[in-house]
C-alpha cells in the first residue's frame, strides 16, 4: 500500500472523491488514474479503492460533479438489510419471473450522469445480475437478478461499496394513483396540442377569407380530414369535461365543465353538420384550442394535488423500517416494525430512531427531538421518561417498553393535525366556482332566450347564433386571467429562489396582517457553529480546539458537528448524557461539557460562565479548566430586514419556537419582536394559530421543521425554508429554496403587482364577454369571428400577465 500523504494545515485540499475539504493532518489517500489522491475520510478512501479495484476508475474521467460523501448517506445496519432476504418482506416490491427476480430500488448519492454509468456497469458485472437500468430523473433503479445465487442484501451491499445507498421503492397508494392520473392528463394534453395544429392547418384552408380557390373535391377532403383529427380530441382528450358536466347536471350544480362541454360539443356537432352537408364553417379548430387551454389548467391543478397527497407519506418515513426486540432472556432480535406489539421491549442503540412511543425501563441517553419539537439540542432522558416514535437516540443504549404503535403514536397525531388543518384551509377555487356559476347561468339563459327568439325570426340562423354566443362567451379569457398572472409571477419568484407550490399565495399575501415565524433554521441558520475559544491556561486556542475536536470526533451529538473532523480521535470516550464527554488524548484524561462536570475531573470549583450569549462548554483536564468554547446558532443576515419589512406593512409578528432555551428571548430582543414564546409543541402552535383566526387575523407562517407542519398547513399562507424537512416543504404553500429571507420581502412587492395584473385581466375578460354577448345575440358576430375574438381576448390576457416576468434579484 502506498505511503500515506499528510495534508499540510496551511493548504486545505478538496477531497478527490466528494470535493469536501480535507481536514488538516488527514492521512487518507487512494491511487486513482495513476496518481495518489487525497481523501477527506476513510469512507471516500474505501469507495475510491473499490471503484479502482473493479476496473471502473474511468468513472472519474466522465463525472461532471463531485461524488456524494459516503459518510453522509444513511447508515446501513447489516441485520436490518438481512431482513430484506425474507420472502414475506420482499413480497410488496419484488416480482419473480422464472428464476429471475425483479425489483425497483431508490438510490441515494447520485450526483451526475456518470453515477448511472458506474452503478449499471458495476451491477452487471456481478454474478447473477441479468439487467440493471437506472433512471437518472427519479434515481430509480430497475434490476433483474437470480436471487438464488445473489441475495438482495448482498446486492445492496455492493452498491454501498461503491458509494451509493439503496432501499426498496414502495410508493404510497394515494400518491401513486394521483401520479397515474397526472400522467394520463399529460398524455391528453399532448394529443390535443399535436392534433390541434394539424386541424388548424386543414380548417383554415377552407376559410373563404384565405381565397385559395379550392376545388369542391379538395374542400370536402379537408373537411373530413378535420373531422377525423378532431374526433380523438373530443372523445379522448375532452372526456373529463363531459363526465364532469354530466355529474354536475345530475346534482343541479353549474360549473365550468358545463359551459366548456356545451361549447365543445356544439362546435363539434356543427362541424359534423358542415362536413356532411358542405354548408357553413368548420369549428374543429376552436374545439382543439378549447381543449388545449383547458387541459393545461387541469394539469397544473393536478400537480398541486399530487404534492399535497404526498405529505403524509413523507412523515411516515421518519419511522425506522425495523427494530431490535428483546425477549425474556434479554436477547435482541432484529424484526420488522410491523411485527412489534404493545408491551414488548426494544433495544435502541445510539444513532438509531425510536420505533414507537414508550417509556425507558433501563439506560440513560440524550434524545434528539428537533424534528418533532424544534428543540435544537438533544434532551437528557433516563429511566421512567417517556420517548416518542421518530426521535433519535444520540448517546447511550436505551431499553424502551412500547406503549403506543401506529395510529396511536404522537407522530400519527401530528398527521391527523395536518389533515385537519388542511381541511380548514380556505380555498380560492370554491369562491371562483361560485362566481362562475352565476356567470354561466346568465349566459345559458341568454342563449336559450335568444335561440327561441331567432327561431321565430329566422330558424335557419338560430342554431348558428346560439353557437356563436356559446363560443364568444366561453370563459377562456376569464379562466386564464388569474392562472396566467400567477404562473408568470411564480416563474419570476422561482428565479429569485422562492418556489410557489400553490396558486393562492401571491393573491393571498395582500391580505396578510400577522406573521408567525419559527426560530431555529428560520431566523437562525439552524446549526451550531464555534464562535470563539477562550484559553484559561498555557495552551493556545488552536491547541485547545484540537483537543476538543478529538474528544467529539466519534460523537453523534449535534454539538460535535461544530468542531469538524479531527485526524485523530480520543480513546476510551465515555458519554454522560446531559453533561458531556470524557476521554484520553495522548495519555491525558480530558473532559468537555457542563462546567460542574468538567471541574469534577480536577476536583476544583466550577468557574462561572463569563457571558450569557450562546452555548458555553468547558474543556479541562486533571489539572483544571483549559478553555471555554462558545457555540452559537447564528442569526441570518437578512432576518432583521424581513422583520422590518413586515413591521412597515403594519403586521403583527409572533415568534413561536419549540426551543425552550434562553436563545428564544435573545433572538426576539435582537430583532425587536415583542411576542416571543418558547418550548411549544405542535398542538400549542396550532392553538395559537386558531386563536389568531378567531380574532379575524390573516396569518403568514414561516418555518422549517416537522413541528411546524400543522401550522404550515393551517395558516392562510405558509412558507417553508429550503433547508426544511421534506414534510414541511410539501405541506407549505411556498418553499424558500435560496434560504434568503430577502426573496420573501420581494414576494410581498410581487404580490401587489400580481393583484393589479389580475384585476386588469379580469376587467378585460369581463368587458369582452359583456360586449360580445349582445353583438352575438343580434347575429352580427359569426361563430368564426366569435372564436377569433375569444382567441384574441385570451392572447391579450396572457401578454399582460407576461409583464410579471420582468424582475431582478435583490
Amino acid at each position: 500500500m502506498p505511503s500515506p500523504v499528510p495534508v499540510p494545515a496551511s493548504t486545505p485540499l478538496p477531497c478527490y472523491h466528494c470535493g469536501l475539504p480535507v481536514p488538516a493532518g488527514a492521512r487518507y489517500e487512494a491511487r486513482v488514474l495513476g496518481e495518489a489522491r487525497a481523501m477527506c475520510c476513510p469512507g471516500c478512501q474505501a469507495v475510491a479503492e473499490a471503484i479502482v479495484d473493479g476496473g471502473l476508475e474511468s468513472y472519474y474521467q466522465h463525472r461532471s460533479e463531485p461524488s456524494t460523501n459516503p459518510e453522509a448517506l444513511p447508515q446501513a445496519l447489516p441485520d436490518e438489510i438481512a431482513l430484506l432476504d425474507r420472502a414475506d418482506v420482499q413480497q410488496p416490491f419484488v416480482e419473480h419471473q422464472g428464476e429471475l427476480a425483479q425489483a425497483s430500488l431508490l438510490v441515494e448519492g447520485i450526483s451526475c450522469a456518470a453515477c448511472g454509468w458506474l452503478i449499471e456497469r458495476h451491477l452487471r458485472e456481478l454474478d447473477g445480475v441479468a439487467e440493471a437500468s437506472l433512471n437518472l430523473s427519479n434515481h430509480r433503479l430497475q434490476v433483474r437478478w437470480a436471487d438464488s445465487r445473489l441475495p438482495l442484501s448482498r446486492l445492496l451491499a455492493e452498491l454501498r461499496r461503491i458509494g451509493y445507498a439503496a432501499h426498496p421503492y414502495t410508493p404510497d397508494e394515494a400518491a401513486e394513483r394521483l401520479h397515474q392520473e397526472n400522467r394520463r392528463t399529460l398524455r391528453q394534453l399532448g394529443v390535443a396540442g399535436l392534433l390541434w395544429m394539424q386541424v388548424m392547418m386543414a380548417a383554415m384552408a377552407t376559410w373563404p377569407e384565405f381565397n385559395l380557390d379550392l376545388s369542391a373535391e379538395l374542400d370536402t377532403i379537408l373537411r373530413w380530414v378535420s373531422l377525423f383529427l378532431t374526433t380523438p380530441i373530443v372523445f379522448y382528450c375532452c372526456g373529463p369535461f363531459f363526465r364532469g358536466a354530466l355529474r354536475d347536471l345530475r346534482t343541479c350544480h353549474l360549473t365550468m365543465d358545463v359551459s366548456v362541454s356545451l361549447a365543445i360539443g356544439g362546435a363539434y356537432l356543427a362541424g359534423i353538420w358542415s362536413t356532411v352537408t358542405g354548408v357553413g364553417e368548420l369549428y374543429f379548430d376552436a374545439v382543439g384550442m378549447f381543449a388545449l387551454f383547458l387541459l393545461a389548467g387541469r394539469y397544473l391543478e393536478r400537480r398541486a394535488r399530487e404534492r399535497t397527497a404526498a405529505a403524509t407519506a413523507q412523515l411516515v418515513n421518519l419511522l425506522p423500517a425495523s427494530c431490535l426486540r428483546l425477549d425474556r432472556d434479554g436477547q435482541s432480535e432484529r424484526i420488522l416494525l410491523a411485527e412489534l406489539r404493545v408491551g414488548e421491549q426494544v433495544l435502541v442503540q445510539p444513532g438509531a430512531l425510536l420505533p414507537a412511543d414508550g417509556v425507558i425501563v433501563s439506560g440513560q441517553s440524550s434524545v434528539d427531538e428537533s424534528l418533532l419539537s424544534g428543540e435544537y439540542l438533544p434532551l437528557p432522558r433516563g429511566v421512567g421518561d417517556a420517548v416518542t416514535a421518530g426521535t433519535l437516540n444520540v448517546e447511550g443504549p436505551l431499553t424502551v417498553e412500547v406503549r403506543a404503535l401506529g395510529d396511536d403514536t404522537r407522530l400519527s397525531a401530528i398527521v391527523r393535525l395536518l389533515e385537519r388543518a388542511q381541511a380548514d384551509k380556505p380555498r380560492l377555487a370554491e369562491l371562483a366556482d361560485r362566481v362562475a356559476q352565476w356567470f354561466l347561468l346568465v349566459v345559458l339563459l341568454a342563449a336559450v332566450v335568444v335561440g327561441i327568439a331567432w327561431w321565430q325570426i329566422d330558424p335557419q340562423r338560430a342554431f348558428w347564433i346560439v353557437l356563436a354566443m356559446l363560443v364568444a362567451t366561453c370563459p377562456c379569457a376569464l379562466s386564464l386571467a388569474t392562472p396566467t398572472a400567477l404562473t408568470a409571477a411564480t416563474g419570476s419568484l422561482h428565479r429569485l429562489g422562492l418556489l410557489l407550490t400553490r396558486g393562492h399565495v401571491l393573491e393571498g399575501l395582500n391580505r396578510i396582517d400577522t406573521l408567525i415565524v419559527d426560530k431555529t433554521g428560520t431566523l437562525t441558520e439552524g446549526r451550531l457553529t464555534l464562535s470563539s475559544v477562550q484559553p484559561l491556561r498555557d495552551l493556545d486556542a488552536d491547541a485547545c480546539l484540537a483537543l476538543a475536536a478529538a474528544l467529539e470526533n466519534r460523537s453523534e451529538h449535534p454539538i460535535a458537528r461544530a468542531f469538524g473532523k479531527a485526524p485523530d480521535a480520543a480513546e476510551h470516550v465515555l458519554s454522560v448524557p446531559g453533561q458531556g464527554l470524557e476521554g484520553s488524548v495522548g495519555g491525558h484524561r480530558l473532559r468537555i461539557g457542563q462546567p460542574a462536570f468538567v471541574a469534577g475531573l480536577s476536583a476544583c470549583t466550577a468557574p462561572a460562565i463569563p457571558g450569557d450569549h450562546g452555548q458555553w462548554l468547558l474543556l479541562g483536564d486533571e489539572q483544571g479548566p483549559l478553555a471555554w468554547l462558545v457555540l452559537d446558532d447564528r442569526l441570518r443576515d437578512d432576518a432583521a430586514a424581513l422583520v422590518e419589512a413586515c413591521r412597515s406593512r403594519g403586521w403583527t409578528i409572533s415568534l413561536l419556537s419549540g426551543d425552550s432555551s434562553p436563545m428564544v428571548a435573545e433572538v426576539a430582543a435582537q430583532l425587536g419582536i415583542d411576542d416571543a414564546r418558547g418550548g411549544l409543541t405542535p398542538d400549542d402552535k396550532l392553538a395559537v394559530l386558531r386563536g389568531l383566526h378567531e380574532r379575524g387575523r390573516t396569518v403568514l407562517m414561516l418555518g422549517d421543521g416537522v413541528n411546524d407542519v400543522p401550522v404550515l398547513a393551517g395558516a392562510d399562507i405558509s412558507v417553508a425554508m429550503g433547508s426544511a424537512t421534506d414534510l414541511a416543504k410539501t405541506s407549505a404553500d411556498a418553499v424558500l429554496l435560496s434560504n434568503r429571507l430577502g426573496s420573501l420581502v420581494q414576494a410581498f412587492d410581487m404580490a401587489r403587482r400580481t393583484r393589479r395584473i389580475i384585476v386588469e385581466n379580469l376587467f378585460w375578460a369581463s368587458l369582452y364577454n359583456g360586449l360580445v354577448l349582445p353583438f352575438a345575440a343580434c347575429g352580427w358576430v359569426t361563430p368564426v369571428w366569435a372564436a377569433l375574438g375569444m382567441s384574441v381576448s385570451s392572447l391579450l390576457v396572457v401578454l399582460n400577465a407576461l409583464r410579471l416576468s420582468r424582475v431582478q434579484a435583490a
